[in-house]
């Protein structure tokens, strides 16, 4: 059970330890490019390339959903990014409950938006859960973890793709070790709890009276989507990638040729930007296009 590139590498990992995939869930098809065209997510795409049945309801609360589940007579419910609830009868159908891979260390990050929030908050360390999933968000024991420093330059993009990769190694050792009854299950600690609520448009301005370092972990957080943006000459444009650097200034001022930023405290180097209605390009591209000269102000 899922739905966007997060899932796949599990999937796939599911497949080649040779488990028996009876059914795949995921999000409905949604209207997407230019052309609105109904695009089916990603993990169901995939599944129905390797002629995986694919389920696509809009929800799981009605009583025929949960009937035609349970007549999957399912060993283990797999769930990664899926984005629907589960009922209480859907969690409770297969014999041995439905297994979560979370991405981050519960019970910091509970949610919808894990990596980004670990990210935009500063973390140095962050990581992947297996957990037992319970009608609570997010809230049931874990079975296994495994650990990943944030690195000073991850963006929202690497530090995905790493973790769904640690996770697909970690959901197939769990299960090969639920068969063995090696499992053991931790309860998640009462203390420490945060939620990583789903970005809002809000969020995503930046505003340069910041510090640096809150504003360069903001930019990396939020890359490649939403974006993090700001105005140049009154066109809006994301930054997708930063250093902090050294520096000081009004918030906002350009302080080189190379789109260094004064920040409230400190100053960030602008490595990625997309021009509005352009794609992301580096800066030095884009500084070939459009000079930003020492002086200038970001709003």
């Amino acid at each position: 059970m899922g739905s966007p590139a997060f899932a796949l590498p599990t999937l796939e990992a599911l497949i080649a330890a040779g488990h028996e995939i009876a059914c795949a869930y995921s999000q409905p098809p949604r209207p997407a490019g230019r052309g609105k065209q109904e695009r089916p997510t990603p993990v169901h795409a995939f599944a129905a390339q390797r002629g995986i049945d694919v389920r696509t309801p809009k929800s799981l609360k009605k009583s025929d959903e949960q009937a035609a589940f349970a007549a999957l007579n399912l060993d283990v419910a797999i769930v990664v990014a899926y984005g629907l609830i589960l009922p209480k009868p859907v969690l409770e159908a297969p014999k041995r409950g439905a297994l979560n891979l979370h991405g981050s260390l519960l019970p910091r990050w509970r949610g919808a938006a894990p990596i980004q929030r670990a990210i935009m908050a500063g973390d140095r360390v962050t990581g992947v859960q297996v957990m037992r999933m319970e009608e609570g968000l997010d809230t049931g024991p874990v079975l296994a973890s495994a650990e990943t420093p944030i690195e000073f330059d991850d963006t929202t993009a690497s530090l995905h793709d790493r973790l769904a990769a640690i996770g697909a190694r970690l959901m197939v050792d769990t299960l090969a070790k639920l068969e063995r009854g090696e499992v053991k299950e931790t309860p998640q600690a009462a203390e420490g709890v945060t939620y990583a609520h789903k970005i809002t448009p809000a969020e995503t301005r930046i505003d340069w009276a910041r510090p640096a370092l809150e504003i360069d972990c903001m930019i990396r957080g939020l890359s490649p989507t939403p974006g993090a943006w700001f105005e140049l000459e009154g066109v809006r444009m994301k930054a997708l990638n930063s250093r902090l650097a050294q520096g000081q200034g009004a918030p906002g001022e350009v302080l080189d040729d190379n789109l260094l930023v004064a920040c409230g405290d400190g100053a960030v180097r602008l490595l990625t930007v997309q021009r509005e209605g352009r794609g992301a390009m580096a800066a030095e591209v884009f500084l070939r296009g459009q000079p930003v000269r020492a002086g200038a102000r970001l709003a």
